[in-house]
């Protein structure tokens, strides 16, 4: 041990020695914070006046949620069940360049029965839904979702659907012909109101579509819109009247009268099978409900979900500060092959090895000072733009995702343990081959090259299957934001979103640098200096 101190004393003496290596540190750290505090990103949030302000309502859980959908309800006073036949969902998404919109249904559209807490956005609920193509499902405070049976809908092919509330229970069940049923799961709802709003809803998330231009992945999309056809609509249990109302959440204004400008829907019906009822055309219905009959046609559009950032949602994460990470790797990467390949140039490492005679400990007194100055560095400069980039981005109008201070204490400490182990794998490719030209050249491509190829040329299939296996998949260390399965988005690189979870990423990076250590190692003892 006291040999390894005296010989990372040597290194760090010669580090801090020599100018241009600490004035390489100080540029990687200030890129980092230069490029993250320069105005870049803008947006409209609070740049218009009051009203402008951009607010997200918040969940149960503390989560920031999108709550936007066409509801038609009635007060349910304790318990009771409402069971509905859905015979259609349809719908229609963004139009391209040479006309309107265009029949199709996105795959998290949902039409399906609701009980809420009330009707302000980020209310306690729980639904059983149809969705576009994820079959049937329960889910309920926004972050839950359980998977009922597959299969889509059609006046041939109905599904009946059913909600039961039982205290704070609410169970969820589907059925094929109205007569056998089958049990979706239950949400507990702590501290569900004994009058809450219940009945039938529709929604469809935004429609966002990649598009590879041979110059990199982007996106294209709008708002989308979905259809649902009810009937048999009967009730049970403690329902205040035979008053329904229709609301659109989360439209502008908010809830309340009938913002969709549908009628009001049926009373109850009796259950059991019978044929599809008739909906009269209303082809400029935007969103809101009409009734043909005993049937009704909901259109909605937007989603109940957790919000997220990206092409599909709102907003950016406190990743985007970190815009200069790039930058900054590019110089510690040059940084790491040119403190040993430096001295192989000058004749030095011959004086080197005398001094150490014990060369792997050499080479690791190497990489922990190599390693330790960029962590510092690294850690200082994403704490700083981090902190104060959060404002700036605000600043700018961008409406920015909170983040947990665990989150931000990650992604920190995780930038920083990118740059160090990238600088100890570019320290033990300078080893291997001992030219500086070289081994910088290679260095670039093995590590910086991957995260640059993955998310500007590379279609997203491909440039995911970089970011698993190359070093660059240290930059899922940067995510700052979940993806949520049940939640429609692009979960690209070039949205944020990466294909490794954040320390699963930092270990393919640190086995690079470990497999190279060790075969830097390896050729230290066998070769001359």
């Amino acid at each position: 041990m006291t040999a390894y101190l005296r010989a990372l004393a040597a290194e760090w003496t010669k580090f801090r020695t020599m100018r241009g290596w600490v004035a390489a540190v100080m540029v990687a750290a200030g890129l980092i914070v230069g490029l993250g505090l320069l105005p870049g990103l803008g947006g409209s949030c609070g740049k218009n006046g009051p009203g402008s302000e951009c607010v997200l309502p918040v969940g149960p859980g503390g989560e920031e949620v999108t709550d936007s959908f066409t509801f038609v309800h009635q007060p349910l006073a304790g318990d009771g069940s409402v069971t509905v036949r859905l015979t259609g969902l349809t719908g229609r998404l963004p139009g391209t360049d040479s006309g309107g919109p265009r029949p199709g249904l996105v795959p998290w559209a949902k039409a399906g029965l609701i009980v809420r807490a009330a009707t302000t956005p980020g209310a306690a609920y729980a639904a059983v839904m149809m969705t576009g193509a994820n079959g049937v499902r329960l889910q309920y405070d926004f972050t839950h979702d359980v998977a009922g049976k597959p299969g889509s809908v059609s006046a041939e092919a109905p599904r009946w659907l059913r909600l039961t509330r039982a205290g704070d229970t609410v169970t969820a069940a589907e059925s094929t012909d109205g007569v056998a049923w089958t049990t979706v799961g239950s949400a507990r709802l702590t501290g569900l109101p004994s009058t809450v709003e219940a009945g039938l809803f529709v929604t469809s998330p935004q429609y966002a579509e990649e598009v590879d231009d041979g110059l990199g992945a982007g996106a294209m999309g709008g708002p989308s819109h979905a259809t649902g056809v009810f009937d048999r609509l009967a009730l049970a249990g403690g329902w205040q009247g035979d008053a329904w109302k229709t609301d659109v959440i989360g439209a502008a204004g908010g809830p309340g009268g009938d913002p969709g400008g549908g009628a009001g829907a049926p009373g109850g019906a009796p259950s059991g099978p019978s044929g599809p009822g008739t909906v009269a055309a209303a082809p400029d219905l935007t969103t809101g409900a009409e009734r043909a009959g005993d049937t009704l046609r909901l259109t909605g559009s937007g989603d109940i979900a957790p919000a997220v950032p990206g092409a599909a949602g709102i907003g950016v994460t406190i990743s985007s500060t970190l815009v200069g990470t790039f930058a900054g790797l590019i110089v510690v990467v040059v940084l790491g092959a040119v403190f040993v390949t430096a001295e192989y140039r000058r004749g030095l490492i011959r004086t080197t090895f005398a001094a150490s005679p014990h060369r792997v400990r050499l080479l690791v007194a190497k990489a922990t000072v190599v390693g330790g100055v960029t962590f510092v560095a690294g850690l200082v400069a994403a704490a700083v733009v981090v902190t104060l980039g959060q404002d700036v981005l605000r600043g700018n109008g961008v409406y920015l995702h909170p983040a947990s201070t665990a989150t931000e204490v990650r992604v920190v400490a995780g930038t920083a343990a990118l740059l160090a182990v990238a600088a100890v794998l570019a320290l033990a490719l300078g080893t291997l081959l001992r030219r500086g030209v070289t081994a910088v050249t290679t260095a670039v491509v093995v590590i910086v090259m991957p995260y640059l190829l993955a998310m500007t040329v590379l279609p997203t299939p491909a440039g995911e299957w970089v970011l698993r296996v190359s070093p660059a998949a240290a930059f899922a260390l940067q995510q700052a934001s979940p993806a949520y399965p049940q939640v429609a988005n692009l979960y690209i690189p070039a949205n944020g979103y990466y294909p490794l979870a954040p320390w699963a990423g930092l270990a393919v990076l640190a086995g690079w640098a470990a497999v190279a250590l060790m075969a830097a190692a390896a050729l230290l003892r066998k070769r001359d200096a």
